[in-house]
């Protein structure tokens, strides 16, 4: 059976986790604004804030690239999941109060199940720490906006 690939990275911002909550189900208007040019013709296809939506782009990461439909979850109050209708790729976005809820911890965690064979081992090996860097130049945008712009939270 193939093996579980993973792809995680966190980061504390100075904001409450119901402003950053609020800020990541924004499908539509704000979430467009922490994608890295990674996410290529990002659309909304469905819906637009929290469970239910459905967002389409192209995912390229050097050579490779791919197209995923994600369908949003929202199975709790402290976490948001996206999961591709044709993969089993899954994104969780997990928020937890820090600094007395005046900050939020913020979780990436991006997991598939990966290929078999000489191909699986050097996806294994080298597609996590690429995802995991674009994972953490998201926080770095989410982060800038958040604190940076107040008219963006």
């Amino acid at each position: 059976m193939p093996e579980v690939v993973r792809a995680a990275a966190e980061r504390v911002i100075a904001v409450p986790p119901a402003q950053a909550r609020n800020f990541l189900l924004d499908y539509r208007e704000r979430r467009p604004r922490i994608l890295t040019a990674n996410y290529q013709e990002y659309a909304v296809e469905e819906g637009g804030r929290g469970s239910g939506t459905v967002v389409r782009y192209r995912f390229k990461a050097g050579p490779r690239e791919r197209w995923y439909r994600m369908r949003v979850e929202t199975p709790a109050e402290d976490s948001v999941t996206e999961r591709d209708l044709e993969s089993s790729l899954s994104t969780v976005w997990t928020l937890r109060p820090a600094a007395g809820g005046s900050s939020t911890v913020v979780r990436i965690e991006t997991s598939w199940q990966g290929a078999r064979g000489i191909g699986g081992l050097f996806e294994r090996t080298f597609a996590p720490r690429a995802l995991s860097g674009i994972h953490r130049q998201m926080l770095d945008r989410l982060d800038a906006v958040l604190t940076g712009d107040g008219a963006a939270a």
